[in-house]
């Protein structure tokens, strides 16, 4: 993956050179074909000597130069001598007077290639049969004189073009491959990163990325992190599915078997009261199996949030004040002391009557059952910060500090619960079905002491 990111950043390179020196060549083909189709005058000495042309005629068989061709000559700092076939100077304008009177065919080729003393140099062109010879005094200017086969140049032009192009083309590849690697290096650190979250290796990588991808690389980190802690969680509650799996599969079984047993002892020779006593043992036994099934289905929509609330305005102070007459009226607690405090008359909440009831009786029953006959209960009520806070304290046992995190967990059982009946998911359903209104349960409890519910709604 690294060396294909690497492949295509080289290519990319590659045209992009391709197409720098194609629009470089297109623009300088442009800009001679414009510099040469806007040209007024001619600038060289051999465009000079031929424009001169137009102001050479013969007048009376004899070769005669205009004053505008004089002012010409004037502004090139020139000057101009006619020729006849012998090479005899028969005419001149502006010539300087140490200027020959006659040319050998030799002299007019070293006149015409090198220039003379005076730092002159001269051409020599011909119009309509007149020959001029046209000398141009200035000392920054050179005349160089080259022989060549078109061919060759041609040939030339072609393997220089072809070889700046392999120039340019290693240059760009040398070029690309090293910025390149500081550019693959990271994607491909990314690319690794992704595979690893996907094959659930959540490990944060070590190496702090300073660059352009650092943002990519901390929020990287970031989904590491978020994902390992889902993981984590998620193999919490896998573990407490399976935990809660085999807890009701064991509770299941022995009131299974007891019903079975007592079954088969019906089937059996026995007395009518014996016969009444076992099927009134199976009938205890069917109630608690449905108990329990009832409170698994509820705990798991609760925590599943498929269990939809009825909710209902109700003045909480009231319900909970009928809960505790309830709970009075109850003559298996006859003997402990349950007190209600209120500091308001009137507090409306919007809550499932049910669920809510259901809630909190059961921590009622649990401060009640789980300690000693007199345990002496307060229940308050009160508002603070907008906040509904529900009190439930008693003097009784308390919990150990070792099983506090774990009283809300499902099938848990205290130290001090072992021969109470029930369920397991008392606590469990309670805290749920706060949560699910929107509220929170907080648990205080020391040994010897009693133990405090708060309720926030």
């Amino acid at each position: 993956m690294r060396w294909k990111l690497t492949g295509r950043f080289l290519m990319t390179i590659i045209c992009t050179v391709f197409c720098v020196i194609l629009v470089n060549g297109i623009i300088s083909i442009v800009l001679y074909v414009y510099h040469i189709s806007n040209e007024d005058r001619p600038t060289s000495a051999t465009d000079f000597t031929r424009s001169l042309a137009r102001y050479i005629a013969k007048i009376d068989e004899e070769p005669q130069i205009s004053d505008e061709g004089i002012a010409t000559l004037q502004e090139r700092n020139a000057w101009l001598q006619f020729l006849d076939d012998n090479g005899n100077v028969i005419g001149h304008a502006l010539a300087p007077a140490a200027a020959p009177q006659h040319y050998t065919p030799i002299e007019l080729i070293q006149a015409y290639k090198y220039r003379d003393k005076n730092q002159t140099t001269t051409l020599v062109a011909e119009h309509n049969g007149v020959t001029y010879l046209v000398g141009i005094q200035d000392a920054s200017l050179s005349k160089i004189i080259i022989t060549s086969n078109t061919s060759s140049i041609t040939q030339f032009i072609a393997q220089f073009a072809l070889i700046i192009i392999i120039v340019d083309i290693v240059i760009a590849i040398i070029i690309g491959f090293i910025f390149s690697s500081f550019l693959a290096k990271p994607i491909y650190r990314m690319i690794e990163r992704i595979r690893m979250l996907k094959n659930r290796n959540f490990a944060v990588d070590s190496k702090r990325s300073k660059g352009l991808y650092r943002s990519i690389f901390h929020n990287l980190d970031d989904v590491a992190e978020s994902l390992k802690l889902q993981e984590e969680e998620r193999h919490k509650l896998e573990q407490m599915r399976n935990e809660w799996i085999s807890n009701v599969s064991h509770d299941m079984k022995t009131p299974l078997a007891a019903i079975q047993g007592y079954a088969e002892l019906l089937q059996g020779n026995v007395s009518t009261q014996e016969q009444s006593d076992y099927a009134e043992i199976i009938e205890k036994k069917s109630v608690y199996m449905r108990e329990l099934l009832d409170d698994f289905t509820l705990t798991m929509r609760l925590r599943q949030q498929e269990m939809p609330l009825q909710l209902v305005d109700t003045n909480i102070v009231s319900f909970v004040r009928e809960l505790v007459i309830d709970v009075l009226n109850d003559t298996t607690f006859s003997g402990s002391e349950i007190t209600f405090n209120n500091q308001i008359d009137k507090l409306t909440k919007s809550i499932d009557t049910h669920l809510m009831k259901r809630a909190l009786l059961n921590f009622i029953y649990n401060a009640l059952v789980h300690n000693e006959g007199n345990v002496a209960l307060d229940i308050s009520i009160e508002e603070m910060n907008e906040v509904t806070v529900i009190t439930i304290s008693d003097n009784g046992k308390g919990i150990a500090e070792a099983d506090l995190p774990q009283v809300f967990e499902r099938y848990y059982r205290g130290t001090n619960t072992r021969n109470i009946k029930g369920t397991g998911l008392g606590m469990a359903i309670a805290r749920d079905v706060i949560q699910a209104h929107g509220g929170e349960v907080e648990l205080v409890s020391e040994i010897g002491i009693g133990t405090t519910i708060i309720v926030r709604l």
